[in-house]
């Protein structure tokens, strides 16, 4: 059971998890955007910690990025509780849930990362566990096997998942509570980098902030990178000053347009103009075209084009908009003409 968990005390996250951890809040009050989740959480971590007892299983789900790990390290800390953290494709057997389970103790939390990758067995085995608080074991095989059922000590299990849709109902009927975490504003994006920056020791105002915002997609995780390249290009060939001229420069130089789409977005895009005509073209095809798997395509590239109105999906295939021909600098078709 090499590397499976990791262990993280509330007051020492920054130690263990070194660098990138100490740009995550620790509390919800520092904790920037996704309100409606905020206030949820406060009452509901209110609520067990009036009751002294650990606070229901909870379920958290969105795109990557947004903020899934960190919220589950802060609800940790508001508990004042230790937490473990292990990953859906870590948990290959039984027994290494087993040893995870019966290790807890009185109010831990147990933070399983991409639980949409567990298989259906372990699932099957968090179940009793989830409930009951108990685990039961079968020991031994054909008609001399028995159960042995463990009782474990009160803990809360957080799981994060990208798939919302590939857990199964009763799985996600035990979670107390499910939240969805969604895409930040603007300027949400702006106080997440500025706060960024005071820990990094960075100096930038608010309009290179805004620039760097409006280049991340809309995402913590982005957002974070980018202002550490940017420090790094501005260190190397400027004086460490963030000014707007530079943050652009490092920007572009990065191949990040002012809409946020990098090389591969464009390349997506240009391969549907102007080898298909704008479209419409078959997910496969395009894939084929771009030297990309489906997989990229589908599930990296195209859900951030869609959301920013750069194609359509229709029946016949995905079709790149007008907006997308604009952004390119090109002329979009008369679709109308091209019908009659």
């Amino acid at each position: 059971m090499e590397e499976i968990e990791r262990i993280v005390a509330p007051d020492s996250l920054e130690q263990d998890r070194g660098f990138e951890v100490s740009l995550r809040p620790k509390t919800l009050q520092e904790f920037i955007g996704q309100p409606k989740v905020k206030e949820n959480l406060t009452i509901f971590l209110e609520a067990a910690r009036g009751r002294k007892e650990p606070c229901e299983h909870v379920l958290l789900y969105g795109p990557p990025g947004l903020g899934k790990t960190t919220l589950a390290h802060v609800i940790g800390a508001e508990m004042g509780a230790t937490v473990k953290v292990t990953s859906g494709p870590a948990l290959e057997r039984v027994g290494d849930l087993a040893a995870i389970l019966t290790n807890l103790e009185e109010g831990d939390v147990l933070f399983i990362d991409e639980i949409h990758r567990m298989n259906r067995t372990i699932e099957e085995v968090l179940y009793p566990a989830m409930e009951d608080y108990a685990l039961d074991i079968v020991i031994g095989k054909g008609p001399t096997a028995r159960t042995l059922r463990l009782d474990l000590k009160r803990f809360t299990l957080i799981g994060a998942t990208t798939k919302m849709s590939l857990l199964s109902g009763p799985f996600r009927d035990r979670f107390g509570a499910i939240y969805h975490l969604d895409f930040y504003g603007i300027e949400e994006m702006i106080d997440i980098i500025r706060r960024s920056a005071a820990l990094l020791d960075i100096a930038v105002g608010a309009d290179e902030a805004r620039v760097i915002a409006s280049r991340s997609r809309r995402t913590p995780r982005v957002a974070n990178r980018l202002l550490k390249r940017v420090r790094d290009y501005a260190q190397v060939r400027g004086d460490g000053t963030l000014s707007t001229p530079v943050v652009d420069e490092a920007l572009t130089r990065l191949d990040i347009d002012p809409r946020g789409l990098d090389d591969m977005d464009r390349r997506t895009l240009l391969a549907m103009i102007e080898k298909f005509g704008g479209g419409p073209v078959g997910l496969t095809t395009l894939a084929a075209s771009t030297a990309e798997d489906v997989a990229t395509l589908e599930e990296v590239i195209e859900p951030f084009l869609l959301r920013e109105g750069l194609i359509d999906r229709t029946p016949r295939g995905r079709v790149a908009t007008d907006l997308a021909y604009h952004h390119l600098g090109l002329t979009p078709p008369n679709r109308q003409s091209s019908l009659t």
